[in-house]
Formats: C-alpha cells, structure tokens, sequence
C-alpha cells in the first residue's frame, strides 16, 4: 500500500491499468492499494508525503515489473 499525500504544487496520476488520469494538488491525497501501474507527472514542482506499508527501508530497487519486490525482514536500527 503507497498513500501519497500533496503538501504543495500541481500534477497528475495517470492509472496505467485504466488510463484514468487523476489531478494531483495541495490538500488531496490518493491510495495505491492493488499494485497499480502508474505515472506521476509534475505540472509544477511538487512537494509529495508518501507513506508505505510495508515501509520502505532504503534498500528496495525496483524489480522488471517497476514494483519493489519484498525483502527479507531484518532488524531495523536507528543511528544517531
């Protein structure tokens, strides 16, 4: 799951799936929940707030499909 919330500036989301092209401005948000093939593209630059479940740990590379695939689970640190 990806929910991506826009602080500020102005875009659109275009569903690959379908082809339904959704604006992107400040105050809406949108869910990603079922693999969705899509492409945000900035109008103006944007400022995005995403949050992932699972969450992303920095070390996901997008597989031949675009997605992330799962990786194992380790233990995750905090460094001062």
């Amino acid at each position: 799951v990806e929910a991506v919330f826009c602080v500020e500036g102005q875009g659109t989301l275009e569903d690959l799936t379908d082809g339904e092209v959704y604006a992107i401005e400040p105050g809406m948000m949108y869910a990603l929940d079922k693999h969705e093939k899509h492409v945000v593209r900035a109008e103006t630059d944007l400022r995005l707030l995403c949050v992932f479940n699972p969450p992303c740990t920095g070390q996901e590379v997008h597989d031949k499909d675009g997605a992330y695939p799962l990786l194992e689970d380790e233990p995750c640190t905090l460094e001062e």
